[in-house]
């Protein structure tokens, strides 16, 4: 497992789906202070609905894309990706001290955050209920596989899977395989091609024509 300092889409996982004791607390403080008149609802509908919606995955879809079709972009990226992810304007809180991390036929890369839920939110928006659940974050670590099997995601056995624990320090990206028959589109159409749970791991990007 690669501990670097430390420290599907439409799919539905039961079994990551609970929620954590701290997310309970921030509901409940959030329905207190709303309650009291302390936190504009609407206002903080707003701020969900630009990370979901505007900020990421999208973002995170454009860089995986571009990687995708410029070999130099690529390479800066596995260099420095705080670098190349900032030329694309993707900055901000939870954002800094990022690796991109590349799957390839001999080794698949998966995400988690064993101690909280660290995510890099400028590229990939909200993280998603599961990947805070405590049975993601154990059996990420004990049975990488098992949790890919579980998102119907299966791989040869001969491939090697490894396991990035992310932090308050370090946040990864994976950059999934490009899909065969992807060659000639542009990149805006290769974005559309990007998953969140591919960025994550736990998902392969789509084929052409299987975009929503």
């Amino acid at each position: 497992m690669g501990h670097h300092h430390h420290d599907h889409d439409g799919h539905e996982h039961p079994e990551f789906s609970e929620l954590s004791e701290m997310d309970a607390r921030v509901r409940a403080l959030e329905t207190l202070l709303t309650e009291r008149g302390l936190v504009d609802r609407q206002a903080l509908d707003r701020v969900v609905e630009r990370y979901e919606r505007e900020v990421g995955p999208h973002n995170g879809a454009q860089v995986v894309a571009k990687a995708w079709a410029e070999p130099e972009y690529r390479d800066w990226l596995l260099r420095d990706a705080d670098a190349a992810i900032a030329s694309l304007g993707h900055i901000g809180r939870q954002g800094e001290h990022m690796v991109a991390v590349e799957n390839t036929p001999e080794r698949h890369n998966m995400v988690v955050c064993t101690l909280c839920s660290c995510y890099p939110w400028p590229v990939l928006g909200l993280p998603p209920v599961w990947y805070k659940s405590p049975a993601y974050r154990s059996k990420a670590v004990i049975d990488p596989r098992g949790v890919l099997a579980d998102f119907g995601v299966s791989l040869p056995e001969e491939t090697e899977i490894k396991v990035w624990d992310s932090t308050a320090e370090v946040r990864y990206l994976v950059i999934p395989m490009r899909p065969e028959g992807s060659a000639g589109m542009g990149q805006e159409e290769l974005a559309g091609l990007v998953t969140r749970d591919s960025m994550i791991g736990t998902g392969l990007a789509l084929t052409p024509g299987g975009a929503p």
